[in-house]
C-alpha cells in the first residue's frame, strides 16, 4: 500500500539511493571510485531514461564495466552510448581533481 501512495519525488529517492547503493558496493574499489562518486554528484540531475541508461550498465560485470570505462576493452555496442561517455567524461575530470589535490 505504501508504494501506492508514495509521491513521485519519493520512489526517485529511492531509486537513486538503490543505484547509489550499488554503484558504491561493487565489490570492485577501481570502479567504486568511479562509479560511487559519479552516482552521487550526476544521479541527482539525470532523466529517468538516463537513470535506466545507468542501471542497464551497473547490471554488467564489474571486471568488463571498468575495462570500458577506462577504454582498455571495447565496448559492446549496446553499452557504448551516452551514459558510458558521461561516465568516462566524469572520470577524467574526477580523478584530474584528486590528483590536483594530491592524491596519486
Amino acid at each position: 500500500m505504501a508504494d501506492i501512495d508514495a509521491r513521485p519525488e519519493d520512489a526517485r529517492k529511492q531509486r537513486l539511493g538503490r543505484i547509489s547503493y550499488r554503484a558504491w558496493r561493487r565489490g570492485f574499489r577501481e570502479a567504486d571510485m568511479v562509479l560511487g562518486p559519479f552516482v552521487d554528484q550526476v544521479g541527482p540531475t539525470l532523466s529517468d531514461e538516463e537513470l535506466d541508461q545507468l542501471e542497464h550498465l551497473l547490471n554488467e560485470e564489474d571486471q568488463y564495466l571498468y575495462a570500458w570505462i577506462i577504454e582498455k576493452e571495447p565496448t559492446p555496442p549496446e553499452f557504448d552510448g551516452p551514459m558510458l561517455a558521461r561516465i568516462r567524461a566524469f572520470m577524467r575530470e574526477h580523478v584530474a581533481a584528486e590528483v590536483a589535490k594530491g592524491i596519486g
